[in-house]
């Protein structure tokens, strides 16, 4: 499966599985990212932590390890 942090800049992408645990996930899922929203990756940082996606129609700011536990096709 391809992570969050696998996408490009300018690509949608749908979530299927968040594979974080307790708090983490629970984060993860306050900022509105669930199963089957769509996630559009606006820009990464020249350094590739943070990467800052749009998401229910606002934009948010994500550091590369919590990517990495969002899987999406």
């Amino acid at each position: 499966m391809k992570t969050l942090r696998e996408a490009k800049i300018g690509e949608t992408v749908k979530v299927t599985k968040l594979t974080g645990e307790g708090a983490l996930k629970r984060r993860i899922m306050d900022m509105g990212i669930t199963r089957g929203v769509d996630v559009y990756i606006r820009k990464v940082a020249p350094l590739g932590d943070p990467i800052e996606v749009t998401v229910r129609g606002y934009e948010l700011s994500l550091r590369k390890s919590d990517a990495d536990l969002i899987e999406v096709e």
